[in-house]
């Protein structure tokens, strides 16, 4: 056994050096992804089973590691039907990287140059408004990823962004008021929009409906989610699925204009 793991090593090359450093990374952007949601535990388990079959194939134990393939396999394709929305997320991050973006940003320079500060100032004093009426609100803010899928769910708007506007959307009477308005292209596309839940299980328990699907929105697409809370009043914003909580209209406004005049 020494000498085979002694020979293995003399045949440790560059090769397989980039080979684990690869795998080790693809690991990593799964664990990111599934991090704090049920198929965790799914990951682990798979984990565990590939790294038994690939030490019963080193030290070449034939029929174990043939059997272990054999689950392996078909446990992928079980998998695969069961975890379909987890691995879209994992697609749809790959997609959001930096490196795709770099070639998006490129291509749409003249749209991402255009002044947001009206945008902004819009929405800020919006959500100023609403949170000392504790008017529950979701406001979605579109960037590179499109939002086809969201856009379809609700009412189509198309109009410029004003404070009056997103006020009487939110009003509780409004027939538009449950869901998500979502902001493209600098103008108000659509609202009553539904949002993916998030399936995280770390969060806190007075998180209500709309900070869940402001995360659950943002951690599949690179968008921007503000929420107003109903019962608080507090302003939050939330960003690649990582919310903060308790956000001054000053401090949104500048995180705003560090995000959307990148």
């Amino acid at each position: 056994m020494i000498k085979l793991l002694a020979l293995g090593f003399l045949k440790f090359g560059i090769s397989d050096l980039v080979d684990i450093l690869l795998i080790a990374i693809l690991l990593y952007w799964l664990y990111r992804i599934l991090r704090g949601t049920g198929a965790i535990k799914i990951f682990w388990g798979i984990f565990i089973v590939f790294l038994i079959w690939s030490i019963a194939r080193f030290f070449h134990l034939t029929m174990f590691a043939g059997l272990l393939g054999k689950i392996f396999s078909v446990g992928l394709i079980a998998l695969i039907v069961i975890y379909q929305p987890e691995i879209r997320k994992f697609l749809t991050y790959i997609g959001n990287t930096r490196f795709t973006k770099f070639f998006e940003n490129r291509r749409n320079r003249k749209l991402s140059s255009e002044d947001y500060a009206e945008d902004i100032d819009s929405i800020v004093r919006a959500c100023k408004r609403m949170a000392s009426s504790k008017t529950g609100a979701l406001i979605i803010i579109a960037r590179s990823t499109p939002l086809y899928d969201y856009l379809q769910t609700g009412e189509r708007i198309d109009s410029l962004i004003s404070r009056e506007l997103l006020e009487n959307i939110f009003f509780k009477n409004s027939p538009l008021h449950d869901g998500a308005v979502i902001i493209k292209d600098h103008r108000i596309a659509a609202a009553r929009c539904i949002l993916p839940v998030t399936k995280r299980d770390d969060l806190p328990t007075d998180l209500g409906l709309r900070h869940r699907s402001a995360i659950g929105a943002t951690q599949l697409t690179d968008a921007l989610a503000i929420v107003v809370s109903e019962q608080t009043g507090q302003i939050s914003l939330c960003k690649q699925g990582i919310i903060s909580r308790d956000v001054s209209p000053t401090v949104l406004n500048q995180m705003l204009n560090e995000e959307l005049k990148q």
